[in-house]
């Protein structure tokens, strides 16, 4: 059996990325080993056995120069390449993008374009990431998942829980967002409805895929790139729950279903619309699962990857 060695980062986003790109890998009969960045202190793997090193922005390429190796290394990004985000290592190891033996892809189309690298938009494993329970018995009404660290993420989930003062709020995120949100309420109010809906942390794909079945309508606010769908948007849709994300270009993978908004005003009138017509709610949610299971889900993803790099190789 082919082997390779995952790279599981620091970032919780992007080990929560990257267990969907392992478990594509097992679908596709590869037996894996996996390096911790926060708890695997020693190299005790036996190098010549892989086929390929695999992980999530800088991190197999880090751990590919820094042991000196010379297996094929695939790194995936959904962080800017050029920008901190992509890890401690983005200044340090970018010239090693365009080597052989190092495949990139990226989550973004255009700054694919820029940057002259695969582009390959985000993918879940569908295995996990499904329909748990019916809409009758989920929780919420409406859910955040992720940092409420720039105004505009923390000033909308506050206005939403003020208009919507009799709908059930959720949000998921690491406590020093917590703490850093609730910092920069400025009333009592502001305090409490952070404090109120702060369901706490989620670290791993099954608690996610159970905390987005407990709600109706999850709302996006993607953070980077210039045209991309974050990871959320896939992970919603797999589980058969309306996503409605901020205009983006991307949105055009799901053949103009999938709803946006452009303002405030706008992002609350489609709420309100899909809470109250579950008609459209189902149609809507049951053709872009569709479109998820064909061309999103990590099993047919990581054979593309894997396809394209024989391409390029032979």
């Amino acid at each position: 059996m082919k082997k390779a060695l995952i790279i599981m980062p620091e970032s919780i986003g992007g080990r929560l990325t990257t267990s969907s790109i392992k478990d594509g890998f097992v679908q596709n009969n590869y037996d894996i080993d996996i390096y911790d960045e926060l708890y695997t202190n020693k190299l005790n793997f036996d190098f010549k056995n892989y086929k390929y090193i695999v992980g999530y922005d800088f991190s197999p390429i880090k751990f590919k120069i820094e042991n000196n190796l010379t297996i094929p290394t695939i790194a995936y990004f959904s962080d800017v390449i050029r920008e901190k985000t992509a890890g401690v290592g983005y200044l340090k190891y970018n010239k090693y993008l365009k080597n052989n033996d190092i495949f990139v892809f990226y989550w973004d189309r255009e700054l694919a374009k820029k940057e002259d690298i695969f582009y390959f938009p985000h993918f879940v494993n569908c295995e996990i990431y499904k329909e748990l329970k019916p809409l009758s018995k989920t929780k919420y009404d409406i859910s955040f998942m992720g940092r409420l660290d720039t105004k505009i993420r923390l000033e909308t989930y506050l206005n939403l829980n003020k208009y919507f003062k009799n709908l059930k709020f959720s949000w998921h995120a690491i406590e020093k967002h917590y703490l850093d949100a609730l910092s920069r309420c400025k009333s009592e109010e502001e305090k409490e409805i952070i404090k109120s809906t702060y369901k706490g942390f989620i670290d791993n794909e099954n608690d996610m895929a159970e905390a987005i079945n407990e709600t109706k309508i999850v709302y996006n606010i993607n953070a980077q790139g210039l045209s991309s769908l974050n990871y959320r948007t896939f992970q919603v849709i797999a589980c058969k729950r309306l996503i409605i994300s901020d205009k983006r270009k991307e949105l055009d993978l799901f053949e103009g279903l999938l709803p946006y908004y452009e303002s405030f005003d706008d992002l609350t009138k489609k709420i309100t619309f899909y809470l109250n017509n579950e008609k459209e709610y189902q149609k809507i949610t049951k053709k872009t699962y569709e479109i998820v299971q064909l061309n999103h889900n990590s099993k047919n993803c990581v054979k593309k990857m894997l396809e394209k790099i024989e391409r390029t190789t032979t």
